[in-house]
């Protein structure tokens, strides 16, 4: 069994979720010994296809003349592609056709969750689907005094300071708004947003809050990655991530694996695998964010860290890479 890993545009995807979750894939068929190439001109077994962009419809095209199986992984949705790029609300029907028409020529899909599952099944696609976790390289987010020391030296934090991170693109979807808000009502505490996106690429009035309309505790230091980025998931008093929707929130994974205090936006993704006041903590509103953000600085609600690097550890890449090899050796056997 042979395995071809097709992500189109990588240089474009890379600082993305669906840049993260090809590297996991990679890590994941090396786990469970899948041989797989990322060359479309090699011999394969099995198309396993991540984008919808036009070399990705000419491979599906191709692969299907050739007899091979086909997976599609679903990382995109209607819904949580809504909010995001400049006039994303107004094309977002579009792009549901556009899914629709790649998801529905796969022999199999793979989507991260049990809820982007539910809303692939509502657009009508009735090939079997797959709901599996782009996974978590436990190997790099843990626990690290050495990297908790790169982050607030690069930042240059007092001792005391207090920090609350996030990381995600400059989309209202990540709830972005909502993020400066909550630091606008707590100004003695730093809030830092992780992450970048052209700025040319989005709404005027996500664009001026990056830009000037936040106070000065919000930092937005852009694309971060290495011991800082990771030190500021275990070193930071809080985790806050209050986005809208997600297919499934690989930054959540990433900070669950890091031992650290999270904050969600209540809303259905999550569910089952991250349970209030269990392994996170949710909120609705700025109000409910705000007195959870304070309360989590000042070391006054229980301690889950545990309790979410447990929960990380269920999605660890060997895990998803076994997983892999079962839906690959289902498809081989039809």
């Amino acid at each position: 069994m042979k395995v071809l890993l097709y992500f189109e545009g990588q240089n474009i995807i890379s600082k993305s979720g669906i840049g993260q979750a090809m590297k996991h894939q990679m890590a994941a068929l090396d786990s469970a010994g899948i041989a797989y190439t990322t060359n479309p001109d090699e011999d394969y077994d099995i198309l396993h296809l991540n984008t919808i962009g036009p070399c990705s419809s000419a491979l599906l095209r191709s692969a299907r003349r050739k007899g091979k199986k086909i997976v599609v992984h679903a990382h995109s949705t209607e819904e949580d592609f809504r909010n995001s790029f400049l006039f994303s609300n107004s094309i977002a029907p579009v792009f549901k056709r556009r899914l629709i028409q790649i998801y529905s020529q796969a022999d199999h899909l793979i989507t991260p969750t049990p809820y982007s599952k539910k809303l692939l099944e509502s657009y009508g696609i009735s090939i079997p689907i797959h709901a599996l976790s782009n996974g978590i390289d436990l190997d790099r987010f843990h626990y690290s005094e050495a990297k908790i020391r790169d982050f607030r030296t690069y930042f240059q934090l007092r001792p005391d300071e207090k920090v609350v991170i996030s990381v995600g693109l400059f989309f209202k979807r990540k709830g972005i708004d909502d993020f400066v808000e909550v630091a606008r009502r707590l100004p003695h505490i730093r809030f830092i947003w992780f992450g970048h996106v052209p700025l040319y690429s989005i709404p005027r009035d996500v664009r001026q809050l990056v830009i000037r309309n936040h106070p000065a505790n919000v930092l937005f230091p852009g694309y971060i990655s290495g011991s800082v980025l990771e030190g500021a998931y275990c070193g930071a008093d809080a985790f806050f991530f209050p986005s809208h929707e997600e297919t499934e929130g690989i930054v959540v994974l990433e900070a669950l694996a890091s031992y650290q205090q999270i904050i969600l936006r209540d809303i259905p993704v999550y569910e089952p695998l991250l349970k209030d006041q269990v392994n996170c903590f949710k909120g609705h509103n700025v109000d409910e964010f705000t007195r959870l953000v304070e309360a989590s600085t000042e070391h006054r609600l229980p301690d889950l860290r545990t309790a979410g690097r447990i929960t990380a550890e269920l999605r660890s890449i060997p895990i998803i890479g076994k997983r892999l090899r079962e839906v690959y050796e289902q498809l081989l056997q039809e």
